[in-house]
């Protein structure tokens, strides 16, 4: 007997950022993300690359806030994001590590022996976000 999971994929996910517009104008302006909607009195922006949503949240105390650590914060690790190809994967990281207020986490290299291969990043409002190329999966257009 087998059981189907309750859910069926991810709806989206929610980010809470430093600041709002720079973190929103990287998705759109850089990655060529869609804004969706947006919450002004939140304030909250709604992004889509057409497969999923991001949630962007503005940070309510800026001057307070509590930047994350990957190694001491539970939740977030890092976003990942699916890219078609080797050559899609090296075109979005040079056009992300010229992008202002980026920090490269590591250039594009093998996730272990390979044949995947990622790149991580810091986006300008903090979150870490991966881009990774799989030659095992073929992805729709």
């Amino acid at each position: 007997m087998t059981t189907q999971p309750f859910t069926a994929g991810i709806d989206h996910v929610g980010l809470t950022v430093r600041d709002l517009n720079v973190t929103r104008d990287f998705f759109i302006n850089c990655l060529g993300w869609t804004q969706v909607g947006e919450k002004p009195d939140y304030p909250a922006a709604f992004v889509s690359d057409g497969k999923i949503m991001v949630t962007l949240w503005q940070v309510a105390d800026s001057t307070n806030r509590i930047e994350f650590d990957r190694k001491t914060n539970v939740g977030l690790h890092h976003l990942a994001f699916r890219v078609r190809s080797e050559e899609e994967l090296g075109a979005v990281f040079e056009r992300v590590s010229r992008w202002p207020g980026v920090k490269i986490d590591f250039a594009p290299e093998n996730l272990g022996a390979g044949p995947k291969r990622h790149t991580m990043i810091y986006e300008p409002g903090g979150i870490r976000l991966e881009f990774d190329f799989d030659p095992r999966i073929q992805i729709d257009a």
